[in-house]
């Protein structure tokens, strides 16, 4: 298989977007009640499942030669963007429980959102359709779940706790690094035996990468906007009393 340079860094840059979004939504949750928190903690779990990981996956899957023509079946493709997206919601809910700072809901939280961007990870993979047998080496694949485990561990930590632009940034370089970690550990467990009787495969992955492209830089924009047209509930709250206060030495003064 051949990488280059560019895909790995392109791969990368998508995965700490999605976290720099979901990080900004998971702080906007944290300071949310009722339906406000469940819509923020809606938009950290597309932002970091749909876009940080099930993107990520795909711009490095589709910037890799494989050695023969690849294409992807689009039911098993959208099927593993669903799994991202929905492990990485139930650990946001299990991490961000209203004022339960216990290690367990944090563990719990990792664990199944680890053994579900493992399962997304390996459904994209076989949503790939290409002339060769694949096969995998076990010890490399356990390697990669614990990873994803360890990795979406720290990613929700960073849910709980990171706030201000400047932590965010940081947060999501680590994030990007360790999610692109367990998608290149995973890459590396796969090995292909070419079968040169097999059908031709028609790619599709340029209608794929066309997809991908429009998809995740209308979300951002979209997601940007939101951010910045809105403030946080504590925020907002701050404001709240602090005009309260002018206004009561306003009329103390009369």
């Amino acid at each position: 298989m051949d990488l280059g340079t560019f895909t790995p860094i392109t791969a990368y840059l998508v995965a700490c977007l999605g976290s720099a979004l979901g990080l900004l939504s998971s702080e906007r949750a944290r300071n949310a009640t009722g339906a406000s928190r469940n819509w923020w903690l809606t938009v950290a779990a597309v932002s970091i499942g749909g876009l940080g990981i099930w993107a990520m996956h795909f711009t490095a899957m589709l910037g890799t030669w494989m050695g023969a023509t690849v294409a992807y079946d689009i039911p098993i493709t959208l099927l593993s963007m669903i799994v991202a997206i929905v492990v990485v919601g139930i650990g946001l809910l299990l991490a961000l429980r209203q004022r339960d700072e216990r290690l367990w809901p944090l563990v719990a939280g990792g664990l199944v959102t680890g053994l579900g961007v493992a399962a997304m990870h390996y459904t994209g993979m076989a949503a790939i359709e290409i002339g060769a047998d694949v096969g995998y080496d076990m010890a490399i694949v356990a390697l990669s779940v614990v990873i994803a485990v360890v990795a979406a561990t720290a990613a929700l930590w960073f849910t709980r706790k990171v706030s201000g632009p400047l932590a965010v940034l940081g947060a999501s370089l680590v994030m990007g690094l360790a999610v692109t970690g367990m998608h290149y550990t995973g890459m590396s467990a796969m090995s292909m035996a070419h079968d040169h009787s097999a059908p031709v495969v028609i790619s599709n992955s340029e209608d794929l990468i066309t997809s991908l492209i429009i998809g995740g830089a209308g979300f951002s924009v979209l997601i940007v906007f939101l951010l910045a047209l809105t403030s946080s509930d504590e925020e907002g709250s701050e404001d709240a009393e602090l005009l309260d206060r002018v206004l009561r030495r306003t009329e103390s003064g009369r």
